[in-house]
C-alpha cells in the first residue's frame, strides 16, 4: 500500500479535495464516486447542522476493504489478529480465516432476518468474535453499535432502545481482573422490554460461550453463537453500499443529559481511518511493514478501537494484537509481556494507562522485558501530562536513543473525538528527528493532520494570540466526521455547530492554546476551565503539576464555586502505594501530604493555581476513553444530584468518592465564605474542609 508519508500537506481547497480523493482510492470501490465532496452549511434559521457528504455516488463494502481484498492479493496467510485472553489463552487469526468467520457470521445474520439499515448492538469484551460480528454487520449493511462489556444493564438498555436494535450480541460472561464476571444477566435485564411484544424491535439475543457461566435462557429469542454462526457457510457474496450508508453509531457519555449516538457512514469514515492509520502508525517504507505488529490497547467499544484497532489497521492489511483483560492482570507487567511476545512495533494507549504503569513501576520498567521491537508509541483519550509523556518515551523507548543517548522514540500524542472519527491533531513520527527542523513537545498535540484544519479562537471567532487560551474548532469538513446525532438532529446542531454556524466551524468543546510554531496544546473541556479571580486556569495544567509529584499517580481537578474568587480548584488525587501506606500508618501525615501537594502546585504554576483542597481517593471517575469526568467530581464535592454515570469505566468509584466527600463535609454551607487560593488568603491557614 502507498507511502502516504511522502504526500504533501494540502494548502488550498482544491488540494484538500485531491488529497482525500487520493486517500479514498486506497480502498476497494465497487462503483466510483461522482463528486468528492458535497457540503451544505449549517442553517441557523432552521437550527440544522450541515450536510457533509463524501465520495458522492460511490459504492463499496467496508468488510471487503478490510478483509477480502487482502486475501485476493495473496496475503491470506498473514496474521490479522494476535488474540490474548486475560486467563492466558491465545489465538492467531489469519486474514483468510478472518474472512471465513466474517462470511459465516454474515450468513447467520441474514438468516436471522438482519438486513441493510437494521441496527445490531454488540455487548462484548475484546474477543476475536467481537471483530468478526462487527465486520459481518458492515458486510451486510447493518448498522452496529458496540457497548463496553462492563457497562450496566441500564446503560445497555438505553442503547438498545435508542437504536431500536433488531439483534443484541453478548456473551455468557467475561474474564475481568482474574475472575469470570457474569454478563448475560445484564443483557437480559436490558432487553426485558425491548421485544415486539412491548413495542420494541429486538428479535434475538446471540450469545457467545466465553466463561462457561450459567445463564438464564429465553427459548426462541436466545441463540448460541456456536450453534448459529459456526455451522454457517464460509461463502458469502458481499453487496456494495452507498458511501453515505450508515456504518455504526457511537455513543458519547456525560454526567448530564442523554448519551449522544453519533452516526458514522461508510466511505468517508473508512477513508479517514485508513489514511490516518497509515500516516501515523505504518512504517514509511511499505516494504518494511511485513512483520510489524500494531497494538491499540483500547476496548473495542471505544471509537479509538473502531478506527485504530478494527477499520484502520485491517483496511491497511496490518497485523495487530487484541487483548481481553486489564493491564495489571495477573501482574502489572502484562502489557510488557505481550509486547515482548508478539514483537509489538507500535503501542497506542491512554494517558490513564501510562500513569497507572508509572505507579506500578516507580523505579522504571524491569530490564528483563524485551521492548526492543517498539518503533513508535502514542497516546489518546485526553491530553497526556508531560511527566507521563516523558516516562513513556524513556521507558518504552529505552532501546531507541539518539547519538547522545537521549530518548528518541517517536511519540504521537493524538487529539480527536468520537465526533471527528479519526485523528485531527498529532505530531508526525518524523518530528522525533531534530534534523528535520521540528521537535516533539511533551503534552502538545502538535499540528493538524494532512487534510484537516483547526483554529483556536475566542467567543467572537477571532484567532487568539500564542499562549492565550481559546476554544479549538475544526474549520474544514472531515470525511470521517459523524453526520448527525441518531434520532436527534437538532441536538447535533446545538451541540457542535450553533456557536459558529455562520462560519461552518465545528466546535469541539475543548479549550486549547497555540505556541509561536503553531502547535496546539489541548487544555481540557471548555466547561472544565477554572476562573479564579479573573485568571483562567486549565484543569489539566494543575493535574500535570500534581502528577509530577512522586506521591501522586493520578489527579482530577475540578472547579467549585467560591464567593470571593468566583471559582476555586479542588484536587482529587490517587496516591502512590507508598504514600497511601504512609498516611494510613500516621494520620497526622495526611495533612502534611496535602499541604505539600498544594505547595507543589504553587511552586510549579503559581499561587493562583494552588488547590483549595486536596482529597485522596482510590480512583477518579473516567469515561471509557480515559477522560476524567471533572463535572462529576464537582457534583460529588458539592453533594449535588448526579446525572448519568452508567457509561463510566469505573462506576463503582462514584459512591466511594461521595462517601469521602460527605465525611469531609465538602458541600458548601449557605452563607459561608470559603477560602481561596488567592494571595489575599493566608498561606499557612488550612481550609475549613482540611481542618475537618
Amino acid at each position: 500500500m502507498a507511502d502516504v508519508h511522502a504526500w504533501p500537506d494540502p494548502r488550498t481547497e482544491e488540494e484538500r479535495l485531491d488529497h482525500w480523493a487520493r486517500a479514498a482510492a486506497l480502498l476497494d470501490w465497487d462503483t466510483p464516486w461522482d463528486a468528492v465532496h458535497r457540503w451544505t452549511p449549517p442553517d441557523p434559521a432552521a437550527e440544522t447542522g450541515p450536510e457533509n457528504e463524501w465520495f458522492v455516488g460511490g459504492r463499496l463494502n467496508a468488510a471487503v476493504s478490510c478483509v477480502d481484498r487482502h486475501v485476493a492479493a495473496g496475503r491470506g496467510d498473514a496474521v490479522a489478529l494476535h488474540f490474548e485472553g486475560e486467563p492466558g489463552d491465545r489465538r492467531d487469526v489469519t486474514y483468510a480465516a478472518l474472512r471465513d468467520e466474517v462470511c459465516r457470521a454474515a450468513n447467520a445474520l441474514t438468516d436471522l432476518g438482519v438486513g441493510p439499515g437494521d441496527r445490531v448492538v454488540i455487548y462484548l469484551p475484546v474477543l476475536v468474535e467481537t471483530v468478526v460480528i462487527t465486520l459481518a454487520c458492515a458486510r451486510i449493511g447493518a448498522v452496529h453499535s458496540l457497548v463496553f462489556g462492563g457497562f450496566s444493564a441500564e446503560a445497555l438498555r438505553f442503547r438498545v432502545e435508542d437504536t431500536d436494535a433488531k439483534l443484541l450480541v453478548t456473551t455468557d460472561g467475561q474474564f475481568r481482573r482474574g475472575r469470570a464476571v457474569p454478563v448475560k444477566a445484564n443483557a437480559d435485564a436490558a432487553v426485558a422490554a425491548a421485544g415486539p411484544e412491548h413495542g420494541g424491535n429486538l428479535e434475538h439475543v446471540l450469545v457467545i460461550r466465553r466463561t462457561g457461566s450459567e445463564v438464564d435462557w429465553t427459548e426462541g429469542r436466545d441463540l448460541w453463537w456456536h450453534e448459529t454462526v459456526e455451522p454457517a457457510s464460509p461463502l458469502h457474496t458481499p453487496e456494495a453500499f452507498d458511501s453515505e450508508h450508515g456504518l455504526f453509531i457511537m455513543y458519547t457519555s456525560g454526567t448530564t443529559g442523554r448519551p449522544k449516538g453519533l452516526l458514522h457512514t461508510t466511505g468517508g469514515y473508512l477513508t479517514g481511518a485508513l489514511f490516518t492509520h497509515l500516516r501515523l502508525f505504518a512504517h514509511p517504507d511499505p516494504l518494511r511493514r511485513e512483520g510489524e505488529v500494531h497494538w491499540c490497547t483500547a476496548d473495542l467499544a471505544w471509537v479509538t478501537a473502531h478506527t485504530y484497532e478494527i477499520y484502520g489497521p485491517l483496511a491497511a492489511g496490518a497485523t495487530q494484537v487484541i487483548y481481553e483483560g486489564t493491564p495489571d492482570t495477573p501482574h502489572p507487567g502484562r502489557h510488557f509481556e505481550i509486547i515482548a511476545r508478539h514483537g509489538v512495533s507500535t503501542y497506542y494507549t491512554a494517558p490513564t494507562v501510562v500513569r497507572s504503569l508509572m505507579g506500578w513501576f516507580p523505579e522504571g520498567i524491569p530490564a528483563d522485558y524485551d521492548l526492543s521491537s517498539l518503533r513508535l508509541a502514542g497516546t489518546v483519550g485526553e491530553a497526556v501530562n508531560p511527566e507521563a509523556w516523558r516516562w513513556l518515551r524513556a521507558q518504552l523507548g529505552r532501546d531507541t536513543v539518539d547519538a547522545d543517548g537521549a530518548p528518541a522514540l517517536p511519540m504521537v500524542d493524538t487529539w480527536w473525538q468520537s465526533e471527528t472519527g479519526s485523528a485531527v491533531l498529532s505530531p508526525r513520527p518524523e518530528d522525533s528527528d531534530p534534523s528535520g527542523g521540528r521537535r516533539l513537545k511533551p503534552g502538545w498535540a502538535g499540528r493538524a493532520m494532512p487534510g484537516a484544519a483547526v483554529a483556536v479562537v475566542d467567543d467572537a471567532g477571532d484567532r487568539v494570540p500564542p499562549h492565550v487560551q481559546g476554544s479549538i474548532v475544526v474549520t474544514s469538513p472531515l470525511p470521517s466526521a459523524a453526520r448527525t446525532v441518531w434520532g436527534d438532529p437538532h441536538r447535533f446542531y446545538t451541540s457542535y455547530w450553533q456557536k459558529y454556524a455562520d462560519r461552518g466551524w465545528f466546535l469541539a468543546g475543548d479549550g486549547a492554546q497555540v505556541d509561536e510554531d503553531g502547535d496546539v496544546q489541548i487544555l481540557g473541556r471548555i466547561d472544565d476551565v477554572i476562573n479564579v479571580s479573573g485568571h483562567r486556569l486549565s484543569t489539566i495544567e494543575i493535574e500535570s503539576a500534581l502528577v509530577s509529584h512522586p506521591d501522586v499517580v493520578e489527579a482530577g481537578v475540578c472547579p467549585v464555586e467560591d464567593r470571593v474568587s468566583g471559582h476555586a480548584a479542588v484536587a482529587f488525587v490517587v496516591l502512590s502505594s507508598a504514600a497511601a501506606e504512609r498516611i494510613d500508618a500516621d494520620a497526622a501525615s495526611a495533612h502534611e501530604l496535602t499541604e505539600g501537594l498544594r505547595a507543589h502546585v504553587r511552586e510549579i504554576i503559581g499561587p493562583i493555581a494552588r488547590p483549595r483542597t486536596v482529597i485522596p481517593v482510590p480512583e477518579v471517575p473516567k469515561t471509557r476513553s480515559g477522560k476524567i469526568m471533572r463535572r462529576l467530581l464537582t457534583q460529588l464535592h458539592d453533594g449535588e444530584a448526579l446525572g448519568d454515570t452508567t457509561s463510566l469505566q469505573n462506576e463503582p468509584c462514584v459512591p466511594v468518592i461521595a462517601d469521602i466527600c460527605r465525611a469531609r463535609g465538602t458541600a458548601p454551607t449557605s452563607g459561608t465564605t470559603s477560602e481561596t487560593t488567592s494571595e489575599t488568603t493566608s498561606e499557612t491557614t488550612p481550609t475549613a474542609q482540611e481542618r475537618r
